[in-house]
């Protein structure tokens, strides 16, 4: 489904990433790890199209994307959820879902079994449905974040850090809505901090340093050995 071939990517004068090579199958999932600056956000913003794609190239289905613009990327049937959220603060909960929604003009059109699961996972969405995204708490913010890329279908959902300021208890519930709808046929590429709901959701791993994959395996076999984990991330998880 996903396809990166020698990616490298140059913000200004600085070389970002030195030729990324990754592979997503459909309704499979990927978890990005690395230290802080490695070029993970790099990563998921070059495919999404945000910043360019120096060289190498982006597949989607068989269809080279790189060097399309972000929003024709997205009607692709891509869901984007930023590490620094990016939501509307002056629009309402309602709102920022409904923009998210582009094949809907307003929520009773949403699909309402779908609606009913972002809720159960988020019950403050339904809470704040009517109130300025702008006034909620951070972590309320990233649910807004996720609940966007989960409120139609997608083929592939590329996510950052989507537990970032949320409670123990909402992520255990966003890794149970992520779970079905990966059953369902979706794709996820994370990249996330949170080894344990990492590992709830994806099966292989791919770890970052200095702009490059310097390993790519089983999540199973990352969190069993020490010694890889010492010698990939500097740090036992």
């Amino acid at each position: 489904m996903l396809r990166l071939e020698d990616v490298e990517t140059f913000i200004g004068p600085y070389h970002i990433l030195h030729g990324v090579s990754l592979t997503l199958e459909p309704g499979s999932s990927l978890v990005v790890l690395g230290r802080n600056g490695v070029g993970k956000t790099t990563t998921l913003r070059t495919i999404m199209g945000l910043w360019p794609c120096g060289r190498g190239r982006i597949e989607f289905k068989g269809r080279t994307i790189s060097g399309l613009a972000t929003e024709q990327i997205a009607h692709l049937g891509i869901g984007y959820v930023p590490e620094n959220m990016g939501i509307f603060s002056s629009l309402s909960v309602e709102e920022n879902m409904l923009l998210a929604a582009r094949s809907l003009r307003r929520s009773a059109l949403a699909d309402s079994s779908r609606l009913s699961r972002i809720f159960a996972a988020m019950p403050a969405l339904k809470k704040f449905w009517k109130t300025p995204a702008g006034s909620l708490s951070g972590g309320q913010k990233q649910m807004v974040a996720v609940a966007r890329a989960l409120i139609e279908p997608r083929d592939l959902l590329v996510i950052d850090e989507p537990t970032k300021g949320l409670a123990p208890a909402i992520v255990e519930s966003m890794a149970q809505i992520l779970r079905e709808i990966q059953a369902e046929g979706t794709a996820l590429l994370l990249v996330e901090q949170n080894l344990a709901f990492a590992a709830l959701l994806s099966q292989r791993v791919a770890v970052m340093e200095g702009g490059r994959v310097v390993h790519q395996g089983s999540m199973t076999n990352l969190i069993s050995e020490q010694a890889l984990q010492d010698s990939l991330l500097g740090l036992a998880l």
